[in-house]
């Protein structure tokens, strides 16, 4: 696979993907992107959840750079909720460059649009109807866009849309690039494609279908600032014997393998950013069994061939279906069985029905383990590793140490010492790397600043957007 730094994309797109947590380019990106940048028309067969989106952003973004009169680029996509969706990588991709996205679709306040247009976006993403209304008004002008995209053009087709879609491509001067972007290619696709793009370059990229019989999946919806605390209740209530947490920056590694460390579990983190001598003491470690909890990115644990992992737990939901397979696939090897663990925000359930979509799997939803739960885990745990040390017999030279206790107490208040020793209670001491941490990997460091200026201004915290 490839890096966008093997894309050759600015310092400042790169650094935008990173916090993102997008380590490397899924494959439309790494065909698309070469061939966007150099200018060609190109048609896409892909499927959604295949990071199209960012396919078509980056050059889009690479190229306007600055500020203009009117806007360079224009997205069409078939439905308001996909427009938003556009709108928001665009955004989260183009901050460091200051390449803002505007979506306009039917149902908002058109005179809201109209104000914010004013304030110039380098790009508009918007559904056929409601861009047709502001051409009307003379409030979207299309005589200067270079770049147009058709996203989900078989859909617009579904749904009636193509007529309205001639209508606004005849507006857009004849040497625009255009970039198209269709799950199938129906005849009168084809046909559109034929008319209004130049000698386009068509690119597949096939989905394939993964199946993963011997795992078993659950998904448990979180807020953004209660997976470290559900995480440690579900390492306490089912210990395994050799897991990975997943997770979508290097940094977040960082923060999550040193708080578990913190809380006295044994855990160890991997990144793209350890040399190798480093990554073979940790990979060695946790072959051993020394380490039972690997936290890793996409990146750094592609290759990895380690039998006896028990569970795998996404800490955040993966970027696309394909690398959710690939994860979960971790475990349930060579015959044997595995549990795949997904915490999922409230806002990324539609990204979970798309997992389900693509493997033809459903994900059980589980609920929130509760702190009892955990404490019930933990005793358990403790009279296991107690009736083991009996069961080994070397326990001689502790005997009249016992029968000296047994003078001064009962035998039921001291086994019940005992256990109480051993078991770990759960540290309910917050662990400072939830919110803070999502928030940089959505806005980067200057919307961190923001919203910490916020704060300091107001005197309390904003729900998450």
């Amino acid at each position: 696979m490839t890096t966008f730094n093997e894309l050759r994309l600015s310092h400042e797109v790169v650094r935008a993907t990173d916090d993102m947590g997008f380590e490397e380019a899924t494959p439309i990106q790494e065909k698309v992107i070469p061939q966007a940048m150099a200018g060609r028309d190109i048609i896409g067969q892909a499927q959604t959840g295949t990071g199209k989106t960012a396919a078509f952003a980056i050059p889009m973004i690479e190229r306007f750079g600055k500020q203009y009169e009117n806007a360079k680029g224009l997205v069409i996509t078939p439905t308001r909720e996909l427009a938003i969706q556009v709108a928001e990588e665009i955004n989260r991709i183009g901050q460091i460059k200051n390449v803002r996205a505007l979506p306009i679709y039917g149902g908002q306040d058109i005179k809201r649009q109209i104000k914010a247009l004013k304030n110039k976006p380098q790009i508009i993403v918007g559904t056929p109807g409601r861009l047709m209304d502001h051409m009307r008004r003379k409030t979207v002008k299309l005589h200067q866009i270079e770049i147009v995209v058709l996203d989900e053009a078989d859909e617009m087709l579904n749904m009636g849309f193509i007529e309205d879609i001639e209508t606004i491509l005849k507006e857009i001067p004849k040497d625009c690039q255009t970039m198209l972007f269709s799950a199938t290619m129906p005849k009168p696709i084809r046909s559109l494609a034929g008319r209004f793009m130049n000698n386009p370059e068509f690119l597949r990229v096939e989905t394939k279908e993964v199946t993963v019989p011997h795992i078993e999946q659950v998904y448990i919806e979180v807020q953004e600032k209660q997976k470290f605390d559900v995480l440690c209740r579900l390492l306490d209530i089912q210990p395994p014997e050799r897991c990975i947490v997943f997770v979508r920056t290097k940094k977040r590694v960082d923060e999550v393998y040193e708080a578990l460390n913190k809380r006295g579990y044994s855990a160890e983190g991997i990144h793209g950013d350890l040399t190798q001598a480093r990554r073979n003491s940790v990979m060695g470690r946790f072959r051993r069994g020394i380490v039972e909890i690997l936290v890793a990115t996409d990146v750094a644990a592609r290759g990895l061939d380690i039998s006896g992992i028990t569970h795998i737990y996404n800490f955040d939901i993966p970027q696309n279906p394909e690398s959710y397979v690939h994860r979960i696939g971790r475990t349930g090897r060579a015959g044997k069985t595995g549990l795949a663990t997904t915490f999922v925000t409230p806002r990324e359930i539609s990204q979970l029905k798309l997992i389900e979509r693509i493997t033809r799997r459903k994900v059980v939803r589980k609920p929130v383990p509760t702190v009892s739960e955990a404490i019930e885990g933990l005793q358990r745990i403790a009279v296991e590793k107690l009736m083991k040390t009996v069961e080994d017999g070397d326990t001689l030279k502790y005997k009249e140490l016992a029968e000296g206790l047994l003078d001064v107490t009962d035998s039921v208040s001291l086994l019940s010492a005992a256990l109480k020793l051993l078991t770990k209670e759960p540290d309910t001491t917050q662990v400072k790397l939830t919110e803070d941490t999502a928030f940089n990997s959505r806005k980067g460091r200057k919307g961190k600043h923001k919203r910490q200026g916020y704060r300091q201004k107001h005197g309390r915290k904003r729900g998450q957007a």
